[in-house]
C-alpha cells in the first residue's frame, strides 16, 4: 500500500502543470499506463493560443472561443483561460522555455481557425505540445515520483469519498495507492473511433473509471474531428497541424476546385466542425480532397513534424498537394468539474481534456488545449495547495477475488472502432446512433460495463470495456441532443436550437445504466 499526497492519473500537460504547482509542498505520486513520453500532449503540434500581441486582447481570444463553442460555453471558464493563459505562457517563456522568435527576439504569434488575430506561440515550427511537455517534466522529474507501466483500474471510494486508486500491470500484479486527493488527468477517448490524431493508449479510461465510481460525466456528444489529418490508402497515419492552413495552405479537390469557398467566410479557416464536414461531404462524393501547401515558403523549416510524417510514410511533399481527411481529435466532454478541478465525489479531481469544465463549449478552438492544460492545472494546484489534507485511513476491503464462474464475451477494439466511425461520426442520425446504442447495449448481457472485478479481466480487455462505456455515454448523449451544435451534427436536425438547448449540459450519472448479470 504506498501512500502520497496527492495521486495524479496521467502524464499529459495537465498533469505536469499541476504537479509542477504541488511538488514543492505536497508528496506527489504521477501514475501513467505507458510511457510518460506517450501522450496527446507530446503529439501537440500547432501550438498555445494566447493574446501576446499589442493589436490583440484576452475580449477577442474570448470571444473567438465563444464563437468556435457555439455558445454552449460556461463564460466564466473561458475568461478564466484567455485571461490566465498570457501570463502562464509568459512564465513559461521566462523560465527558459524554447518558444519560436524572430530575428529581434519577439515571439513568433501564428494563425488558426476561427481566430481573429495571430496569437498562435508555437516551438520547434510544429513540435509545440512535446518541446514544453518535456520542458516541464525536467521541472519536476526529481520531485515526484513517476510510475510508468501500470494502468489504473478501479478508484478506490467509501461513503462517496475518493481514497486513492487501484492499478493492474501487464503481469497481472494488483496495487492500490492512497492519498488525501486524486486527480485523473488522462485525456480524451480517441482510440474509441478507428481514424484518430490521438496516441493508441488514449481509451477513455478516466472517464469511464470515474463514470463506473459514480462520478457526473457531461457533453459527451460534443466529439471534434481535426479536418486534416494525413490520408494515405484509406487510413489516417497522422495529424497535418491547422497552422498549415493558417499559413496559406488551402484545401482543394482532385480538380483542383477550392472546396471551402461559399461554405464560411473564413474559408480555409473556419472553425473545425464546419471544415470537417465540407471534407466529408466531399469524399461522400467520391471525390479526394488535399491541402495545398505550394503558398508556404520553407514549408519544411516550418513544419519539420509534418514533413517528417510524410517522409516516414513514403510520401513526397514536393507534389506540393498533402491528401487529407478528418479524424477524431478532442472530446468537448468529460468528467464535470468547476473551474479548479472539483469532481461531483469528494477528494477526487479531474484536469485537462478528461474534465469538462464548459471551457471548451461545443466545439473547442484551435489551440486552446495545451492552454486549458497548463491554466487549469495550475489553478487545481493552487486550489488543493489552500485546501486542507488529510491522507484516508485505509478503510478494510474485501478483497478482490479471480472468478471463473462467467464467461464474458467482449467485441473487440476494431469492432468498436468500427461501429463508432461509421454511425456515431462526423454526422448523426437517430436511425444510426440507435443502431449503434443497440450494438453496444447488447454486451450488458454478459458484463456491466461500470461494475467488474478487474482481477478477472486483463489490461486490454479493460480497455475494450472502458470503450465501450465511453461509446455508449457518447451514443446516447447524442441521440438525446435533438439539435445540431458544434462537434454534435445531427442530419435529422440540422439546426442549433436555442430555445431548448442553449447552453442546456447533458450529465450523466452510472444509476441510469442497467446492470447487466
Amino acid at each position: 500500500m504506498l501512500q502520497s499526497d496527492v495521486i495524479i492519473i496521467g502524464s499529459g500537460l495537465a498533469a505536469l502543470s499541476a504537479a509542477y504547482h504541488l511538488c514543492h509542498q505536497k508528496k506527489v505520486t504521477i501514475i501513467t499506463k505507458s510511457s510518460w513520453k506517450e501522450s496527446n500532449s507530446m503529439l501537440a503540434q500547432g501550438g498555445i493560443a494566447a493574446a501576446i500581441s499589442e493589436k490583440d486582447s484576452w475580449q477577442s481570444h474570448y470571444s473567438d472561443t465563444l464563437v468556435a463553442g457555439c455558445n454552449h460555453n460556461n463564460d466564466e471558464a473561458v475568461e478564466k483561460l484567455v485571461q490566465n493563459g498570457i501570463t502562464e505562457i509568459l512564465e513559461w517563456f521566462h523560465k527558459g522555455l524554447q518558444l519560436d522568435c524572430d530575428e529581434e527576439g519577439n515571439l513568433c504569434l501564428g494563425k488558426e481557425g476561427a481566430h481573429e488575430h495571430h496569437r498562435i506561440v508555437h516551438a520547434g515550427g510544429d513540435a509545440t505540445g512535446r518541446e514544453i511537455t518535456k520542458f516541464i517534466y525536467n521541472f519536476i522529474k526529481q520531485s515526484v515520483t513517476i510510475v510508468e507501466n501500470e494502468m489504473a483500474v478501479q478508484l478506490l471510494t467509501n461513503s462517496g469519498s475518493c481514497y486513492g486508486v487501484m492499478t493492474k500491470k501487464e503481469t497481472g500484479e494488483i496495487k492500490k495507492y492512497i492519498a488525501a486527493k486524486t486527480i485523473i488527468a488522462t485525456g480524451g477517448c480517441g482510440a474509441v473511433y478507428g481514424h484518430t490524431s490521438n496516441a493508441a493508449v488514449i481509451t477513455g479510461d478516466g472517464i469511464a473509471m470515474a463514470y463506473r465510481a459514480g462520478a457526473e460525466i457531461a457533453d459527451m456528444e460534443f466529439i471534434q474531428f481535426h479536418p486534416t489529418m494525413l490520408y494515405l490508402d484509406g487510413t489516417c497515419v497522422g495529424l497535418v497541424s491547422e497552422a498549415v492552413r493558417g499559413e496559406g495552405a488551402y484545401l482543394v479537390n482532385q480538380f483542383d476546385e477550392r472546396i471551402m469557398q461559399n461554405v464560411h467566410p473564413q474559408e480555409d479557416l473556419a472553425p473545425r466542425d464546419v471544415v470537417s464536414r465540407t471534407i466529408f461531404y466531399e469524399m461522400k462524393k467520391g471525390n479526394q480532397v488535399f491541402l495545398n501547401i505550394s503558398p508556404i515558403k520553407q514549408f519544411e523549416t516550418r513544419f519539420p513534424s509534418i514533413t517528417a510524417l510524410c517522409r516516414e510514410h513514403h510520401f513526397d511533399i514536393n507534389s506540393g498537394k498533402i491528401p487529407v481527411a478528418p479524424g477524431m481529435h478532442f472530446l468537448m466532454g468529460g468528467i464535470q468539474t468547476n473551474d479548479v478541478g472539483e469532481t461531483s465525489i469528494e477528494n477526487l479531481f479531474a484536469v485537462g481534456e478528461a474534465a469538462c469544465t464548459g471551457v471548451h463549449g461545443a466545439n473547442r478552438l484551435a489551440s486552446n488545449s495545451l492552454l486549458e492544460g497548463l491554466v487549469f492545472g495550475r489553478r487545481l494546484a493552487f486550489h488543493l495547495v489552500n485546501t486542507p489534507f488529510e491522507i484516508p485511513f485505509h478503510h478494510d476491503e474485501t478483497d478482490l477475488e479471480n472468478s471463473n464462474e462467467i464467461t464474458f464475451v467482449l467485441p473487440t477494439k476494431e469492432e468498436i472502432q468500427s461501429i463508432m466511425s461509421t454511425f456515431v461520426g462526423i454526422t448523426r442520425t437517430e436511425e444510426e446512433l440507435a443502431h449503434a446504442a443497440k450494438w453496444l447495449e447488447n454486451y450488458k448481457d454478459s458484463s456491466s460495463f461500470w461494475q467488474f472485478n478487474v482481477k478477472n479481466f486483463t489490461i486490454s480487455e479493460i480497455e475494450i470495456l472502458n470503450m465501450m462505456t465511453v461509446g455508449w455515454l457518447i451514443t446516447t448523449s447524442a441521440m438525446m441532443r435533438s439539435e445540431s451544435r458544434g462537434g454534435h451534427f445531427r442530419v435529422d436536425y440540422p439546426l442549433c436550437d436555442d430555445s431548448n438547448w442553449l447552453k442546456r449540459q447533458l450529465v450523466r450519472i452510472k444509476e441510469e445504466m442497467q446492470v447487466g448479470v
